[in-house]
Order: C-alpha cells, then sequence, then structure tokens
C-alpha cells in the first residue's frame, strides 16, 4: 500500500499543472462556473461540480417497467430533442462540453424497451489441451433502454469478446460462465429482436445504399414488400443517409465511393430494417475522423432516444464523443476496473489518484493510466529531457494504477452495481418473441436476383471473363482457321479443341476475386442468421448460370465456324452444351478452392496448379492407357474434368464419319484419331461424358456445401473471438 500511496502522490503531483483543481478529499472541483450541462426535455440548465455523486434515482426502474411494458416496433427518424439519461445530464463539468441535439416538431415513435444485464460473466478461451485463457473475468453490468453503454480499455483487454458473450455470439472455442438476464430472466435475445454490427463491414459496393438495405431486409424480413420499403426508409432517415440513398456505396469503375463514415452508418442501418430492440456495435468509430466520429454518435444518441438499448465497444474518443455517453465498463487484460455513469467514471480515477487534466480528453487519460505499453515507452524514454524537464510527466506505474483502480471500484462503487443489478433481477419483465424470418424460397430468389444485378455491374466479375473468352476463342479460331475435313487435318483439331477447353476454363481464374468476395458477404450474413448455406449455394448457381451459357456460347460460336467444325446444328447444340458445363464444373472447383483459402494470392496461386496438372493428365499430350497408372492415371486423369470434356467434343466431331484412304478404301474416323486421342467407338458415350461432366459439377457443388457448413463456420468464430481488423467494401 505504501508504494501505492507514492506512486498515486506522483501521478497527481505531475498532473495537477494541467488540471489544477482544488483537490479536497480527493474529490474535484471545478474551477469555472459558468459551464452547463444538457439535462432532461422541460429542465433547466444549471451549472454542477463533481460533488454531485451519481446516485442511482427510483424512477429509472419505472422507466424500465414501463417501456418494457410494448410500444410500437418500428424505427423513423428521431430529431427532436433526446430524452438525456442522468449520466449525460451531469457532463459539463470542467472538461466535458456537452453536444446539444438539434430540436424539432418531429414526433417520436418508441420502441419497446429492453433491459440487459450480465452478472459474473467470465470468458475463457480454449488452449491447445484445455481453456486456460481468461479474456474476461467476474464481468458485472447492465444497459438499460433508451441509454448508451460503452466497453472501453486498451486493446485485447476483452472488449469485442465481453460484447459478442453479452449478445450470445461467442465461438465454439470459447466457454462463457455466469448469467445474462433480458428483462430480468434468465434468457438469449432471440432472432429479430436485437441487431449485430461487426467491427469489419462487409458491404457490396456495387448497390446502391437503398438497395443494399432493401435486399437485406428481403432477407431477415417476412411479409410483404411493400412493408420491408417502409422499413428501410425509416433505417435510412435513422441513420441520416438521405442524401447518399441513391449513391453507389463502394463507386463503380472509376468512381469514388461513400466515405467511411457513412459506410459505417449503412452497416448499423443493414441492422436497424430488423427494428431491433438492442444494437450491439463493435467499435463504431473504427477509422472514422473526429467529425464522422461525432456524427456517428450523435446520431446514435437519436437512435437511442426511441428506447432503443444499445451496447457497443470504443478504444477512445474526443472530449465531445465521451459525453453523449451514458454508461462505461472500463477494462484492462479481462477485469473491470470501473462500471458505471460517465460523470462517476472521472470521479472514480480522482478518488483513487488519478484526477484528469482539464486539457485532456477522458478517454485519452484513462488508457494512459491503464495501458501497460506506456510503460515500455517510459522505460525508452526515461533518459530524454525536454525543455520542461522529464520526456514523460506521469511516471505512475500502469500495474499499480491498474491495482489501485480495481481496489478502488471493489470498495466504493461495485456494490451499487451489484444493488442495481438485484433491483433489474427481481422482477421479469415481457419475454421477447422472435419476430420470424422469410422463407427459403424468398431468401433463395432475393439472393439470385442480388447476384445478377452484382454480375450486371461488375465488369470484373463476368464481363471481363467474356471479353478474354471470345477474344481468345478469336485467337484461337484464326490461327486454326479453315482446316477442312481431310484425314490430314484430324491431328491439328485435336490440338484445337484441346487448346480451346483448357486455356477457356483457365481464363475463367479471373472471376476468383468476385468469389472471394461473395464468400465474404456469405460469411458475414450467415453470421446474423440473414442466410443459409443451401440458400447461398442455389442463389450463387441460378444467377451464375445465364452469364457462363452467354460465355459459352459466344466463344464456342466463334471457335466452331471459324475451325470449320462439321455443320450440323445438333452437333453445334451438344458443342456449346459440353463447353457450358465444362465451365460450371470450373465454377464449382474455383468456388471450393476460395473457400478454403479466402485469399485471392493462394486461391489464383491453387486453381492454375491445379488446372496445369489436369491438362497434363488430360490425355492430350499423352495417351490415357500410356500415362504410369500410380498417381497420374489413377486419380489424376480420373478427376481431370478436361478429360471427359476433350473426349465428347472430339466423338461428338469423329464418331460416325469416315475418311477416304485412296480411291476404294476408307478409314473411320475412331480409327483416324486414335494415334492423337483415345475415344470410345460408341455413338452415346460422348452423352456419357457430359453426364460425367454435370456430375462432377454436383460433385464439387456437395464439398462446397461441406466446406461451408465447418470452414467458414469455424472461420465465423475466429472473428468472433478476437474481431475483425478492417472495413470491407465489396
Amino acid at each position: 500500500m505504501e508504494e501505492i500511496q507514492s506512486q498515486s502522490d506522483n501521478y497527481r503531483s505531475s498532473s495537477s499543472s494541467a488540471s489544477s483543481p482544488n483537490n479536497h478529499n480527493n474529490r474535484l472541483i471545478p474551477t469555472n462556473n459558468n459551464l452547463f450541462y444538457l439535462r432532461k426535455s422541460g429542465l433547466l440548465r444549471q451549472p454542477i461540480s463533481f460533488e454531485d455523486s451519481p446516485e442511482w434515482e427510483d424512477t429509472e426502474i419505472d422507466d424500465i417497467e414501463g417501456g418494457l411494458g410494448g410500444g410500437n416496433d418500428s424505427i423513423n427518424v428521431v430529431t427532436t430533442t433526446a430524452s438525456v439519461s442522468p449520466a449525460l445530464s451531469k457532463l459539463n463539468s470542467g472538461s466535458l462540453p456537452s453536444v446539444s441535439i438539434p430540436e424539432t416538431s418531429v414526433a417520436v415513435r418508441k420502441i419497446a424497451g429492453v433491459s440487459v444485464v450480465w452478472k459474473d460473466l467470465t470468458v475463457t478461451i480454449k488452449g491447445k489441451r484445455k481453456y486456460s485463457d481468461k479474456v474476461v473475468k467476474s464481468s458485472n453490468g447492465y444497459a438499460l433502454p433508451g441509454t448508451l453503454t460503452v466497453i472501453m480499455g486498451p486493446a485485447k483487454s476483452g472488449k469485442s469478446t465481453l460484447l459478442r458473450a453479452i449478445a450470445g455470439r461467442l465461438g465454439d472455442s470459447a466457454r462463457m460462465y455466469g448469467e445474462v438476464f433480458v428483462n430480468g430472466a434468465k434468457s438469449s435475445l432471440p432472432y429479430g429482436s436485437y441487431g449485430y454490427v461487426d467491427r469489419e463491414s462487409t458491404l457490396i459496393g456495387s448497390l446502391t445504399v437503398r438497395e443494399m438495405l432493401y435486399y437485406s431486409a428481403l432477407l431477415q424480413l417476412p411479409g410483404f414488400f411493400s412493408q420491408k420499403k417502409s422499413l428501410v426508409e425509416d433505417a435510412i432517415h435513422a441513420m441520416s443517409l438521405g442524401d447518399y440513398a441513391d449513391k453507389l456505396i463502394g463507386g463503380h469503375c472509376f468512381m469514388k465511393g461513400l466515405p467511411s463514415g457513412e459506410r459505417r452508418r449503412i452497416s448499423i442501418a443493414r441492422e436497424l430494417v430488423m427494428r431491433p430492440q438492442v444494437l450491439f456495435i463493435d467499435e463504431p468509430l473504427y477509422h472514422l475522423d473526429s467529425v464522422s466520429a461525432l456524427l456517428m454518435m450523435v446520431t446514435l444518441k437519436k437512435l437511442a432516444s426511441t428506447g432503443c438499448t444499445i451496447i457497443f465497444t470504443m478504444y477512445q474518443s474526443s472530449t465531445e464523443v465521451f459525453g453523449l455517453f451514458d454508461r462505461i465498463c472500463l477494462l484492462s487484460n479481462g477485469n473491470t476496473l470501473f462500471f458505471g455513469e460517465t460523470l462517476a467514471c472521472l470521479q472514480h480515477f480522482s478518488n483513487a489518484g488519478f484526477p484528469c487534466p482539464i486539457m485532456q480528453s477522458p478517454s485519452d487519460h484513462f488508457l494512459r493510466a491503464i495501458n501497460t505499453d506506456f510503460d515500455r515507452i517510459i522505460a525508452m524514454c526515461k533518459n530524454w529531457q525536454d525543455d520542461q524537464g522529464d520526456f514523460s510527466s506521469v511516471n505512475m506505474d500502469t500495474a499499480v494504477a491498474i491495482r489501485t483502480l480495481e481496489a478502488t471500484y471493489r470498495s466504493n462503487d461495485a456494490a451499487e452495481v451489484e444493488s442495481m443489478i438485484q433491483r433489474l433481477t427481481d422482477k421479469e419483465g415481457p419475454l421477447l418473441k422472435s419476430r420470424g424470418k422469410a422463407s427459403g424460397a424468398t431468401r433463395t430468389a432475393v439472393l439470385t436476383w442480388r447476384s445478377l444485378l452484382i454480375m450486371s455491374r461488375e465488369w470484373k466479375y463476368f464481363w471481363l471473363r467474356l471479353i478474354l473468352c471470345m477474344f481468345f476463342s478469336l485467337c484461337v479460331g484464326t490461327i486454326f482457321a479453315n482446316l477442312g475435313h481431310s484425314l490430314s487435318s484430324v491431328v491439328v483439331r485435336v490440338a484445337a479443341v484441346f487448346v480451346f477447353v483448357s486455356f477457356t476454363s483457365l481464363l475463367s481464374v479471373a472471376g476468383l476475386p468476385a468469389m472471394i468476395k461473395e464468400i465474404k458477404i456469405y460469411i458475414h450474413e450467415q453470421s446474423n442468421e440473414h442466410s443459409g448455406t443451401l440458400v447461398f449455394l442455389l442463389g450463387n448457381l441460378f444467377s451464375s448460370i445465364p452469364f457462363l451459357f452467354l460465355i459459352s456460347i459466344s466463344s464456342s460460336l466463334v471457335f466452331y465456324f471459324l475451325v470449320g467444325l462439321r455443320d450440323e446444328f445438333s452437333l453445334l447444340m451438344y458443342f456449346v452444351l459440353n463447353v457450358f458445363t465444362c465451365l460450371l464444373v470450373n465454377e464449382g472447383l474455383m468456388l471450393v478452392v476460395a473457400t478454403i483459402w479466402q485469399d485471392i494470392f493462394w486461391s489464383i496461386l491453387t486453381v492454375i496448379s491445379v488446372q496445369v496438372l489436369m491438362m497434363l493428365v488430360a490425355g492430350y499430350f499423352r495417351v490415357r492407357e500410356t500415362l504410369p497408372r500410380a498417381v497420374w492415371t489413377y486419380p489424376m486423369s480420373y478427376i481431370a474434368f478436361h478429360t471427359y470434356a476433350v473426349q465428347g467434343l472430339l466423338e461428338n466431331e469423329y464418331v460416325g464419319i469416315s475418311f477416304p484412304l485412296g480411291q476404294v478404301r476408307t478409314i473411320s474416323g475412331l480409327q483416324a484419331i486414335r494415334s492423337a486421342y483415345n475415344i470410345s467407338p460408341d455413338g452415346n458415350a460422348k452423352w456419357g461424358n457430359l453426364l460425367v461432366l454435370f456430375l462432377m459439377a454436383v460433385g464439387y457443388r456437395v464439398i462446397l456445401f461441406i466446406l461451408l457448413l465447418f470452414r467458414v463456420r469455424k472461420n465465423i468464430s475466429i472473428c468472433r473471438l478476437f474481431g475483425c481488423q478492417k472495413n470491407t467494401t465489396i
């Protein structure tokens, strides 16, 4: 304790020159009496001091019980003066100016309020052998309707894990101990009653804001289309996206996309179409500048005024943003150093001997005191001197500060939190019910139409592949043009067919980046239960069929007539159908590889390598019977779809015809081609090869279905545990 006291005195003396507070029993007294704070509607603005200790009001419980009883579930734009919590109404002390919300005459439509309580919540992550690493340790707290509750702390302090534990979205490798109460009852939040916004925002850049939200509403909600349109408009107004509603999210071609602040609001609006009563947001200010951050928090404050319970994580904030918080849960290494109202947190640090300087942001001050990374900075700079003396004016050991703050919280504030939790859980409110989901047929139709729209707008998706295939077919066709139908043209025509099939499939690698984006969209929508594995597979398949058929028929027509294959309509249609099925198989192969890697570089490298190996054993360079049986014949030559595609096309061309050999003798097409390629003498063998290609296309989709069920869900669990690190616009 002497060490703690000495370190506290050192810290207090170093910061007193900046803050200049009058210290009286470790409590701050503001020096400026002209600052005002924002009270609830109808109350006057009055100066306050830090002497006003935060107390739990009985009216809060009454408000909760009244809010739980019902109300309109719809979300609408709220521009009236927001009902401000007691914490916010006390913010404008010596260092926290308040942010006023503009008043208008628009009526507020409330939603049913929900209280969320977590008690003795502990989360452990499974190591190599057992569950040993505690990410969150015995955390207590609550969130009330109409309030903003923030979970703050340094990096790797357990913020996102605690948020996911409260929302019931922990991964398979995590275990949760403790209890979560919803409206006073031990229950989880059902589908539709809450929304969760990840740190990584996966958006579709080729859609407009309104289209993005409308397709999300169609995927999430049952009911009529007209009702969903009104919900989309409500979500657009609630997140102040009216000016951007008809603009493309990520831009198109060389057009600039929306700023990161608007993209972040789109991610939140996507959850608002469900009319959630509780909203969880992981880092709402991630990668936002100060202006966008303030606009985001004011928007969330307006949203909370409708009765929505908002819980979010945050690393740090400006003073203005900090002034909008109602309650703070401060974490360090999984330990709760404080939970309570905003003003009480400042008072808590002051009582522990770490007052916040007037010119410093409270969140910066909190993180400075409890972030152990600052110890390394002080150690590096301890010999440095500046004009005023020490390089660092704060010499407090963060380990000592953390122990001091934790001990102060347990002795002073923890009992009040436990008392409030007891009052919130004594009486059970109404149980939340699931709003229901859209049917599987509806979601499949929506995904199919959305994918068609994306493919038609994204020139890199299929249009680039179409251009490449057309150009390649033209090149091959002109190189092998006018071969004729003599016996001497057989070997050259076999080479032309092999080159066309092999390289048309290889050029499809241009679509891999778009496929990886499709997988990422699926991961996000599956994590929020907006989609399903089978729904995604069917939607992707149905939407790709028109484009694949367009590629196959256009490139086949160019090649077929330039090379001069047999001029019969039935043979031409088989040629087109064979190429289309081959592309369908190749599409399934690329989706499997994209799902395994989910990385552009490794996916392209893998697909090209597999394609080259399949081309080597397809029977052109060496006939299948002459290949080494181990590996190359079994199984490589039998799993190479090139083998069946080329063999079917050659059977389509040569089975049933003969070539004159002199004036009397003739030779069959089978005999003529035997030295160059091995085909079946059966005229129906080409349909057998086509059937094999069709079964391979189905087989790759089955493999993809299994991978999406297990591997992608594993990735979802990893993201849920550790959070995602970037915004993604597709």
